[in-house]
């Protein structure tokens, strides 16, 4: 920035420097007549931010109490989207629920009066988006996220969850990371695992990072180049393109209106006022299965054979669980 709105930021961080200034000293230090400051002060003012008259030999101005941190320009906008943040951060899984609420009262305190007021207007209560799992230590997301810019190595150990054996430790990981993403409430760690050759994602809230971090490495491409259509992919249990490995073609015996509803991501076409025809996918045959069969009512598969098989097969479970 050049100029008026240079020098304004630059009065600002003068007067949050010390208590009182004369007006002299501050048209020395900005290089301007005194006659610009008072314009600059007014300016200031008319942006809401309290700047007070000290009288004497001199004159001069000072800064009114609530404004300790360096002054912050927010338009409309800004304000609410800070506001609106920082009260969704609780749910954010990041274990900053209570220091993203005492930021947001500190924001508040140096805000102009008109902003105070659109940021109160402001209330999101928000709700954890998933079904449970620990929150991710804060220090462990700024040693993951400083190891992807500084581009080295990271080591860290690793808690599998469901399945690890007791008293066995397994040795450290050693990857290439190479981003940090929020998905559900819950932070990942998307990496090149170096042991493993090959890319991994692991949950940050399972990550123990070790000291020191490795050697710099030159990032490698990300398969498909797309950060978002990766992580999406893997989650699908694709290793490839953002799709599910597998994907069905089903008829109901249901309006179209009550299954687009429930179809997650599939896709719903009316056959009729009683009849849809739904095209949707899953990590496996017998799970798209499974989930077809919530909707409480014929289902006619018609494309592909696995998908019948699939259905056979929980068939005769069901009908095992049902003789008890």
């Amino acid at each position: 920035m050049t100029g008026t709105s240079a020098r304004l930021l630059a009065l600002l961080s003068l007067l949050q420097a010390r208590r009182d200034w004369p007006g002299g000293v501050l048209a020395e230090r900005l290089g301007v007549t005194p006659r610009t400051v008072r314009r600059d002060v007014d300016r200031l003012r008319e942006l809401g931010y309290p700047v007070q008259a000290v009288k004497g030999p001199d004159g001069g101005y000072r800064l009114a109490a609530g404004a300790e941190l360096p002054p912050l320009l927010f338009d409309d906008e800004q304000a609410v989207a800070l506001a609106v943040a920082l009260q969704a951060a609780a749910a954010g899984g990041a274990g900053i629920g209570e220091a993203a609420a005492r930021a947001l009262v500190t924001v508040r305190q140096v805000l102009p009066a008109r902003l105070r007021h659109r940021v109160d207007a402001v209330q999101v209560t928000p709700l954890p988006t998933r079904p449970g799992g620990e929150d991710v230590d804060p220090a462990v997301l700024v040693a993951i996220t400083a190891a992807v810019r500084a581009r080295e190595v990271l080591r860290f150990d690793h808690a599998t969850g469901a399945g690890a054996v007791p008293g066995e430790l397994p040795p450290p990981r050693r990857v290439e990371p190479h981003a940090t993403v929020t998905r559900g409430g819950r932070w990942y760690l998307v990496a090149w695992d170096l042991d493993r050759a090959d890319w991994r994602t692991f949950r940050a809230d399972r990550i123990t990072p070790r000291t020191p971090t490795g050697p710099r490495f030159t990032p490698r491409e990300l398969p498909g180049g797309d950060l978002a259509a990766f992580v999406s992919a893997r989650f699908k249990g694709s290793t490839g393109a953002d799709a599910w490995p597998c994907r069905g073609v089903v008829e109901l015996d249901l309006p179209a209106a009550d299954v687009a509803p429930f179809a997650l991501d599939g896709v719903v076409e009316a056959l009729g006022p009683d009849r849809c025809r739904l095209t949707l996918g899953a990590w496996s045959w017998t799970g798209l299965a499974a989930t077809l069969g919530r909707f409480d009512t014929a289902v006619h598969v018609v494309d592909p054979p696995q998908l019948r098989d699939a259905f056979a097969t929980l068939a005769r479970r069901f009908a095992d669980a049902a003789a008890g």
